[in-house]
């Protein structure tokens, strides 16, 4: 061995101190990679070959680090770090939100191998944090016209193929005593040429539909606007490309783009839960990361000007009405008010921000919704508000002002294609858009993917119903209630203010394969309701302890998290009634339970 370290010393030391760096880098990479991917087997047929064959082995790494171009050994090395297993596909998709999953669908239905990626749970980002509203286009009519076209479509297509997501709602825009009187003309001219259906009613009428509305109401209209169940339509999405041959990888996060001859050929990735990485080698790499594209594009080196637009919301304990409520106004903070599931929803805001991963709410916000309710509704702030959270949206435009309202930004879609735009084959990004428009989003982009790969494949997605939507349903707020009533004391209800039964949660945790409560609350809306977790949370622990056969710490960790998370969002809007509540869930799990100091 000492012949040999002097070899290596004999042609490191008169090169300089870079060179022994980075050779004792590459080597101690090797060693890493040994042990990572069990590496034993060629180890021990090279040892006994002598000293002479690690000299050989050093000086190869000497002159591959110092005579080829410095481009082949930084891809070569980051090759090395990064390379523990392979899977090729013809396509990937970087992003699990609607449109993410909408592209691996479609994908997936024209017969090409395809796998999704999304560095957290499906719909965690831009897609799970939205206020619920299946646009029939008449927030765009005067403003943004392209938008509220692709939306018209788009939002009968949805009512058709995710039926079992959506409920029919209906819409109204009103003139509220603040608003200019002279808008509503606009709206209407507006709703005509771009083809939204419109039908004013009487302020009377209105009133009865919905009895909570301000009274001093000058006009109403009917659109068909409805609510759209996003986590049940991303997961629907999910499995039909499943059940169509693709692969959807959550909790994958993308560490860099894998590129050869100027050509982007896949991506490097990483398990978050158990830290194995991957190199995921694709024809075409689609990305679709939202507000995260630009983040995504520069691992190419293209540069994609995102201008996240953050939006809060505000849940509120019920229904305050049974209707979407726009108000009948250029879209502005705090103007509509969407009934989803078991609570209505008010929103939002748009200020633009600079880091996506860092929105939150400010109090300022948050006053700002409560007051703006009270002119659609009086009485709003009185009512019990359950949780506030924000979401950003992914606004493109191509050329821009530094000092560009997001509010002036469109809700259409782009799609970028970074082989025509800069020179960089294998990378499609689609960006912009809304989940009502995700469908038709997916459809342009698998578009340009036939295109690349010299092929015609036609697209069936407008044609085919997700799964649970075969029948063409729509969601009712009572079916799951009514579905009980016959036999009321049949099975456990885990879950009261969602009516989540034992079955239910036992079947979502095996399809699922999670550990995390916070993927079951969005898969089933597990303590989404007025005790925010309160009665139901430790209930789903034990469950899932039992059901996953969980030590004691990872069951426990799993309700902390939950605890932690729900904490952020309700924390900032405690007065009157959910002050109470958070009240009782503190004893209840800080008292009773102990929480803070669970087994580790």
């Amino acid at each position: 061995m000492g012949t040999a370290l002097g070899v290596v010393l004999f042609f490191l030391l008169p090169l300089g101190e870079r060179p022994l760096v980075d050779v004792l880098a590459v080597l101690l990479t090797l060693g890493e990679l040994a042990v990572r991917i069990r590496l034993g087997m060629m180890l021990s047929l090279l040892l006994p070959c002598g000293e002479a064959a690690l000299v050989l082995l050093v000086v190869f790494v000497l002159v591959v680090c110092h005579r080829c171009p410095p481009s082949f050994v930084d891809e070569s090395t980051h090759a090395i770090l990064r390379y523990v297993g392979r899977m090729d596909t013809e396509v990937l998709v970087i992003g699990g939100g609607s449109t993410g999953t909408g592209v691996a669908r479609d994908a997936a239905m024209r017969g090409f191998e395809a796998v999704l990626v999304e560095r957290r749970d499906l719909a965690d980002g831009t897609t799970g944090r939205f206020h619920g509203l299946l646009h029939s286009g008449g927030r765009y009519v005067v403003k943004d016209p392209p938008a509220a076209r692709e939306c018209v479509p788009e939002n009968a297509i949805l009512r058709r193929i995710a039926a079992d997501s959506i409920e029919d709602t209906g819409g109204l825009f009103v003139t509220t005593p603040y608003d200019d009187p002279d808008y509503a003309d606009l709206f209407v001219a507006g709703c005509l040429d771009t083809g939204v259906p419109v039908q004013e009613i009487a302020v009377s009428e209105a009133l009865r539909r919905e009895p909570r509305l301000n009274p001093r109401i000058s006009r109403a209209f009917a659109v068909p606007d409805a609510s759209i169940d996003a986590w049940k339509t991303v997961w629907s999405c999910a499995r039909s490309a499943e059940e169509h041959g693709a692969r959807v990888l959550a909790y994958h996060r993308v560490l860099d783009l894998a590129r050869s001859d100027g050509r982007v050929v896949g991506a490097f990735v990483r398990n978050e839960q158990t830290g194995e990485e991957l190199q995921i080698h694709a024809d075409v790499v689609v990305n679709a990361s939202g507000a995260w594209a630009g983040q995504i594009a520069a691992m190419a080196g293209c540069k994609v000007e995102i201008l996240p637009g953050k939006g809060i919301m505000i849940a509120m304990n019920h229904r305050l009405v049974n209707t979407v409520i726009n108000r009948c106004k250029l879209p502005a903070d705090g103007d509509i008010l969407v009934p989803i599931r078991t609570v209505s929803v008010i929103g939002t805001t748009d200020v633009r921000i600079g880091d996506p991963d860092a929105a939150e709410a400010t109090q300022e916000e948050i006053d700002q919704m409560l007051e703006e309710g009270e002119k659609l509704v009086p009485g709003f702030r009185e009512a019990r508000a359950l949780r506030v959270w924000a979401g950003v949206r992914p606004l493109f435009q191509e050329t821009r002002a530094e000092d560009l309202d997001t509010r002036d930004v469109t809700r259409s879609h782009t799609l970028l294609d970074h082989e025509r735009r800069d020179g960089v084959a294998g990378l499609l990004t689609i960006t912009g858009g809304k989940t009502t428009t995700f469908r038709l989003m997916a459809e342009v982009t698998v578009d340009a993917v036939c295109d690349h790969l010299g092929t015609k494949r036609p697209c069936r997605t407008a044609d085919e119903p997700l799964p649970d939507s075969e029948d063409g349903g729509h969601y009712w707020l009572g079916a799951r209630l009514a579905a009980r009533e016959p036999v009321p004391e049949s099975e456990e209800i885990v879950c009261e203010c969602e009516l989540i039964t034992r079955t239910r949660l036992e079947e979502a945790i095996a399809r699922r394969g999670t550990s995390s409560l916070d993927d079951l609350r969005r898969t089933l809306r597990l303590g989404m309701g007025p005790c925010q977790g309160g009665f139901c949370i430790y209930r789903a622990t034990g469950i899932l302890h039992a059901q996953r056969r969980l030590d004691h710490a990872t069951a426990n960790a799993a309700l902390l998290d939950f605890l932690q998370e729900r904490w952020k969002g309700v924390h900032p809007i405690l007065y009157g009634d959910q002050l109470r509540q958070a009240r009782l869930d503190d004893w209840i799990f800080q008292g009773i339970l102990d929480v803070a100091h669970l087994p580790e």
